[in-house]
Formats: C-alpha cells, sequence, structure tokens
C-alpha cells in the first residue's frame, strides 16, 4: 500500500484505458487541470449520484481547462451495466485490481463503511441518490470497504489537494473543485 499524498508532491503518473478501450495517460493531461477521482464501484449509489453531479459540471469544467478522470475497483463488464450507462463525456476507469488505488494510497476500511452506515447524512444521501435514479445495488465481488478519494492536479502534475474520505460520504465540496476549475 502507497503512502497517502501530501498537497505539492507529484501526482504519479500512470497508462490505462478507460472502460471502452480507450487509452488514458495522465501524462497527456499535463497543461490542464484534473481532477482525479477515486470511487468505490460502478454500481454503488453514492458512487453514481457524484458521477451524476459531475457531468452536470462538466461542460463548464472543461471550457475552463479542467479535466476529469474517474477510477471505479470494478471489471469491465460492470462498468457497462451501471455507471456507464450515464453516457460521462470523461474517462471511466475499471481498475478491479486496486492498482490505481494502491499508487494513490486510497485506503479499504472496514471501521469507515461501519461509521458510514451509522452516519446521521447516509439516509439523505442515499435518498436523493435513488431519487435521481440510483438505487442502492450491491456489486457482487466488489471490495464493500474502500473508501473513496479525490485528487486535484495543477497543470504541471502537482498535487493541489489530496481528499481522503473521512467514510464513504465525505467527498471535496463542488465548490472547492470549481474553484479550483476556476483558477482557485
Amino acid at each position: 500500500m502507497a503512502h497517502q499524498l501530501q498537497q505539492g508532491m507529484v501526482a504519479p503518473t500512470f497508462r490505462t484505458v478507460d472502460f471502452q478501450g480507450n487509452p488514458v495517460s495522465l501524462e497527456s493531461y499535463r497543461g490542464n487541470k484534473v481532477l482525479l477521482a477515486f470511487f468505490r464501484n460502478s454500481a454503488c449509489a453514492l458512487c453514481n449520484l457524484r458521477v451524476h453531479h459531475f457531468i452536470g459540471r462538466h461542460p463548464e469544467w472543461q471550457q475552463k481547462g479542467m479535466r476529469v478522470i474517474a477510477i471505479f475497483e470494478s471489471p469491465e463488464e460492470s462498468m457497462h451495466t451501471y455507471v456507464g450507462a450515464q453516457q460521462a463525456l470523461f474517462p471511466l476507469v475499471a481498475d478491479p485490481k486496486a492498482h490505481l488505488y494502491d499508487l494513490y494510497g486510497v485506503e479499504t476500511s472496514e471501521e469507515k463503511v461501519k461509521l458510514t452506515l451509522a452516519d446521521a447524512n447516509t439516509k439523505s444521501f442515499a435518498a436523493e441518490a435513488e431519487a435521481a435514479g440510483f438505487p442502492l445495488t450491491p456489486e457482487e465481488g466488489s471490495n464493500f470497504n474502500r473508501i473513496p478519494a479525490e485528487f486535484l492536479i495543477d497543470e504541471r502534475g502537482i498535487v493541489r489537494l489530496a481528499h481522503y474520505g473521512r467514510i464513504v460520504t465525505d467527498h471535496l465540496p463542488l465548490e472547492v473543485i470549481d474553484n479550483f476549475a476556476a483558477g482557485g
């Protein structure tokens, strides 16, 4: 397991393909800001809701020179069935063996999942996801204890913000990402 990244570190580079087979390389995004988001799995209702929010903001982010890469600890087949159905205009990467998760120090924590289930806000997030058309759906064989993480990476490949979720529902506020996209 890699150590967690800190602000000011160079983001580890990687080459992979998205779930449709298109090449994705972090180096090819130099000159652009990048939101690199690690999700749980492609069937995760809360993850799908988050992707739905990203899709809504993506045109504005892209206009400001920020790109998005979303990683899921899921096999490619699941990606087509679940999150891929959202037709995101940014790469959705299947990483079923969690190589990129390890590279970025994204953790697995049974304790944090228990805290999520006990958190008062989790029910309202789940209800919002359900209302948006993303019912709670278990993905067979997925890592139930995966905790999401998000990284804001600048044009030179430097991590400007590394956000490791305290619980499953803990993400960067969209306003923070908007500010980063706008040059903040």
